[in-house]
């Protein structure tokens, strides 16, 4: 089981070159837990690529398919008081904005705020780094 965050989802959703780094990870285990705003910012990631004409309609519409059939397996991390503490602190320490701090916290909180050994599966430079900072290992 990993946590991964939407950065790394995305890929598994489109044909992108980081595709090729997370499809791997997806076959090696396929129980994914989320973060439960995951959904919501694939759906933005989705809409700004075909905003800006990198994915046709139809493109976007078999990739939130994907999306919510992912999103009928994998576990979500609920908002929670405790999230936000979490968030708010991680907002203090690390160069992140809320929504990657949501994610980290809600990583820390599946992790029962021992993060060694488990692992994070993410795409963006700056929450790869606070969640190896954190004690994640960070994939890939």
């Amino acid at each position: 089981m990993k946590f991964w965050d939407s950065s790394a989802i995305v890929p598994l959703c489109l044909k992108e070159k980081e595709s090729e780094l997370v499809i791997p990870l997806l076959k090696g285990d396929e129980d994914i837990v989320v973060w439960w705003a995951t959904r919501v910012e694939c759906f933005s990631a989705m809409a700004r690529r075909r905003r800006e004409g990198v994915l046709n309609i139809d493109s976007e519409l078999k990739a939130k398919n994907i999306l919510i059939a992912l999103a009928a397996e994998w576990s979500e991390v609920q908002p929670s008081e405790l999230l936000r503490q979490r968030a708010e602190r991680i907002l203090t320490i690390h160069p992140l904005r809320s929504a990657d701090a949501f994610q980290l916290a809600a990583a820390l909180i599946w992790a029962q705020e021992s993060p060694q050994g488990f692992e994070m599966v993410c795409l963006d430079h700056n929450l790869r780094e606070a969640a190896h900072k954190e004690g994640f290992s960070v994939l890939p």
